[in-house]
C-alpha cells in the first residue's frame, strides 16, 4: 500500500539529490516535498509544516516530539568538500570568521574546531553579503557551505575542509544532517521513507541525470566520493560525540 499525504522537508542542495530522486520515483511514497536550505528544513519541521525532515544534526537535541529514522544521513568520511573555511591567511592567524548561517551544524562545527583544533578565538560575524568574499581583508576567513563552495574553489590560499579537520581531531566521520519524523507517525510511513531513500542512494547516476546538476562535471564524484549516505555505527558514535562536545561551543556572533 502506498504511503500518502506525507509532507517531507529536504535540503535543496546537490548532496540530497539521491534522496529527492528516491522520494519521487521509488513508487511507494506519495509525498509533498518542501525543498529549502538545511536550517529552513528544521524550521519547517518545528512549525509543523513537515512530518518528516532532513535536518542539521546540531538541532536534533532541541526538537520536541521528534525521533531519528532511517539508515541514511548526509555524512562524510574525510573530505566533504562543501563545508569549508576559506582564507588567504593561515588559520592560526585568522582574526575574523564570517559565518554562512544556512547550516547550524556547520556553524557549531567551526566553533568546536576553532577552540579544540586550531586554538583560536576569532571575532565571529554573520555572512549575509557574499560580495565580501571578493574584498577579503587580511585575517578574514569565510565559512561556506553547500553548492556555493564549488564557485569559490581555488580562490583562496587556504582551504580547511571541516569534515576532514573533524576526522583528524576525533578519528571519526561526521554527520551533517539526519532524518527525523514526528513521533506517532506510523511504521508504514517509516518503511516507505526508508525504501524511497534506499532506492535513491542505489540510483545516484540516474538521480543526477534527473536533476539540475547533471551538467556539472564534479557532481558524480562528489556524490560518490565525498558524501557518505549510510548512517552506520561509526556515524552514530560521531553524532553522539558532536552532541556531547561540539554543541558546547557556540560562536558568539557580533551583530556588526
Amino acid at each position: 500500500m502506498m504511503a500518502t499525504n506525507i509532507r517531507i522537508a529536504a535540503v535543496s542542495y546537490l548532496n540530497s539529490i539521491p534522496f529527492i530522486y528516491g522520494i519521487r520515483h521509488e513508487g511507494n511514497l506519495a509525498a509533498e516535498l518542501l525543498l529549502a536550505p538545511p536550517a529552513m528544513c528544521a524550521q519547517n519541521f518545528i512549525e509543523g509544516k513537515a512530518d518528516v525532515a532532513l535536518v542539521p544534526s546540531a538541532v536534533v537535541p532541541t526538537l520536541r516530539g521528534a525521533e531519528l529514522i532511517t539508515d541514511y544521513c548526509i555524512g562524510a568520511v574525510g573530505k566533504v568538500r562543501t563545508v569549508v573555511l576559506m582564507s588567504n591567511t593561515p588559520v592560526e592567524r585568522v582574526r575574523r570568521v564570517w559565518l554562512d548561517f544556512h547550516s547550524a551544524t556547520s556553524v557549531q562545527l567551526v566553533g568546536y574546531l576553532a577552540k579544540n583544533r586550531w586554538k583560536i578565538e576569532p571575532e565571529w560575524l554573520r555572512l549575509d553579503d557574499y560580495t565580501l568574499l571578493e574584498r577579503a581583508e587580511e585575517g578574514d576567513a569565510f565559512l561556506l557551505i553547500g553548492d556555493k563552495v564549488f564557485d569559490h574553489e581555488g580562490r583562496f590560499a587556504y582551504n580547511y575542509d571541516l569534515a576532514e579537520e573533524w576526522m583528524v581531531q576525533t578519528h571519526l566521520p561526521f554527520v551533517f544532517a539526519v532524518w527525523v519524523a514526528r513521533k506517532g507517525l506510523s511504521y508504514e510511513v517509516h518503511d516507505a521513507v526508508e525504501r524511497a531513500l534506499t532506492f535513491g542512494v542505489e540510483h545516484i547516476y540516474e538521480a543526477l541525470l534527473d536533476s539540475p546538476h547533471a551538467s556539472r562535471e564534479y557532481a558524480y564524484e562528489y556524490l560518490t566520493q565525498n558524501i557518505d549516505f549510510l548512517f552506520d555505527v561509526e556515524k552514530h558514535r560521531a553524532l553522539k560525540k558532536f552532541w556531547d562536545f561540539g554543541l558546547k561551543v557556540s560562536p558568539k556572533v557580533n551583530p556588526g
